[in-house]
């Protein structure tokens, strides 16, 4: 099977490596006027509008983003909820005004890789009060839903995930889609490391919405893609299936499918048509093709854990009482960090809440990476690298020190992670990875870092103080953290701390 022939995910990772992969040309340069439209658009497909209801139901954010909701005891879905739902993943939470050529430009209420929002989300449902059974796709500019087809199409995602239990007691399916080019564009053939970094921030979002409402939900990433790509009406090598979100229960088993007509409104995913091979040759290694693939790729693991010493026991939680929505409008991408510190406490609350919450059918409850920390300003931390210790809720030192100038070295040399107060890691044994999963345990990789750094985005926020991701320098992070993470990858960096009060 294709799926475990890992030197196509080697080939791939080594060769987007910052700073000389050899599937990046360092003179490539974006200019903002070339800024694809961050939207995808049906012509002449039926639309539903979606009611935009803000209002906070009364969970807090550390609280809604550290507690997995997948009981058979789920609120039940109707169009409010859906509405919500969506709005709270990815919808416009604010405009800002640039010079041009960029002029107004949408901000979403997940964070993305160079503010081009190539996710797109669509949804597989029953008839619920207010929207009938169909397929539609999530469009944020109109608050609207387009319909793709009308009917009920739930036994469709379910074979293709092998008739996963949560897909097929779900009354609504989302499924997550990365439109390649719109990416790639700035990223180059880096972008499908993009593709789960900025679907996870979402999803970080999704999972805390639906807890905040009692939705069971959980993460699906083992699935047929094509099957997936065709109920869609997608060209995969465009635009491709990387996420299923089954959300809600219902006593009723999905009726039989109807006819799977060819018909698809017409949509524009893109402006541009550029394409890296390299996406899609990675993306192709890492499918799956029948039911009895997905059957037996789908087993759960938990980490390795590694004695520790030198072990620091991290401060009390903070709990603010903000709700989750109102967390949401105010997150952005901090542009400018003070160099302030922050206390351990907050860090503490940040490392213990973000790293809850996760229910995927490629680990139960908890997060498969490693936490790698650079503390450059904590109140009650001395100043030095550090590895969080999930099982014990402690840190481990690492080499004690002044790090600002390799915590902005890592960062791809950028001020912010310079400035921060702390700059926090994500690596992960990624070999390990590959030969549990194949190349898809890539997806996963790049998932799971990614779900837990949009967390700590909410949980920061709530925290009043800013975030941003970033990129890095692959092996430089592996080196710096060496030995204790000798043999892992680093798979996402969050420069957290204090921002910088305008003058």
């Amino acid at each position: 099977m294709k799926n475990y022939d890992i030197e196509a995910t080697w080939h791939y990772h080594n060769g987007t490596k910052h700073p000389n992969g050899m599937l990046l040309n360092r003179f490539h340069v974006f200019h903002p006027s070339h800024r694809p439209t961050p939207y995808k658009i049906y012509k002449n497909a039926p639309q539903v509008s979606l009611p935009l209801d803000k209002n906070p139901v009364g969970t807090f954010t550390l609280d809604a983003i550290s507690t997995i909701y997948n009981t058979s005891n789920s609120t039940i879905l109707d169009l409010g909820t859906i509405s919500k739902v969506l709005y709270f993943s990815s919808g416009i939470t604010k405009k800002i005004k640039f010079p041009e050529p960029l002029g107004e430009v949408d901000f979403r209420a997940a964070s993305c890789t160079g503010a081009l929002y190539h996710i797109e989300i669509y949804l597989v449902c029953s008839n619920i009060s207010g929207l009938d059974a169909g397929v539609y796709h999530f469009d944020p500019k109109h608050m609207r839903l387009d319909t793709i087809r009308l009917g009920d199409f739930r036994g469709y995602v379910t074979s293709s995930t092998a008739d996963e239990p949560f897909v097929r007691q779900a009354s609504a399916i989302l499924i997550f889609t990365d439109v390649f080019a719109r990416n790639s564009i700035k990223y180059q053939s880096r972008e499908y490391r993009h593709a789960f970094w900025d679907c996870g921030t979402i999803i970080s979002n999704t999972l805390a919405i639906t807890s905040a409402h009692k939705i069971s939900s959980k993460i699906i990433t083992g699935f047929i893609d094509l099957q997936i790509g065709k109920i869609l009406g997608l060209d995969i090598r465009e635009e491709a299936p990387i996420v299923i979100l089954p959300l809600g229960t219902t006593n009723h088993d999905a009726p039989a499918c109807p006819s799977l007509q060819e018909a698809i409104p017409e949509a524009i995913a893109s402006d541009y048509e550029i394409e890296y091979p390299e996406i899609n040759t990675m993306h192709d290694a890492s499918c799956l093709l029948t039911e009895t693939d997905v059957e037996s790729w789908r087993h759960e693991i938990t980490r390795e854990q590694k004695d520790s010493t030198n072990i620091i026991p991290l401060g009390k939680n903070v709990i603010p009482k903000e709700p989750l929505e109102q967390t949401i409008i105010k997150r952005g991408s901090t542009r400018k960090f003070s160099l302030e510190s922050i206390t351990l406490d907050e860090l503490s609350t940040i490392l213990s809440q973000s790293t809850k919450g996760i229910s995927a059918d490629f680990a139960n409850s908890e997060s498969l990476s490693d936490i790698y920390i650079i503390a450059n300003a904590v109140d009650g931390l001395e100043s030095g690298s550090y590895y969080y210790v999930k099982e014990k809720n402690s840190l481990e030192q690492l080499r004690k020190g002044n790090f600002r100038n390799a915590s902005g070295n890592l960062g791809l040399d950028q001020d912010l992670p310079y400035d921060a107060s702390v700059a926090i890691f994500m690596l992960i044994d990624l070999d390990k990875m590959l030969k549990q999963f194949g190349n898809r345990g890539y997806r996963v990789a790049q998932l799971d870092s990614a779900i837990i750094g949009g967390k700590m985005y909410l949980a920061s926020y709530a925290l009043g103080l800013g975030a941003t991701g970033l990129t890095f320098y692959d092996d430089i992070v592996t080196n710096f953290f060496s030995p204790h993470a000798e043999n892992k990858e680093a798979m996402f960096l969050i420069a957290i701390g204090k921002k910088e009060k305008p003058t």
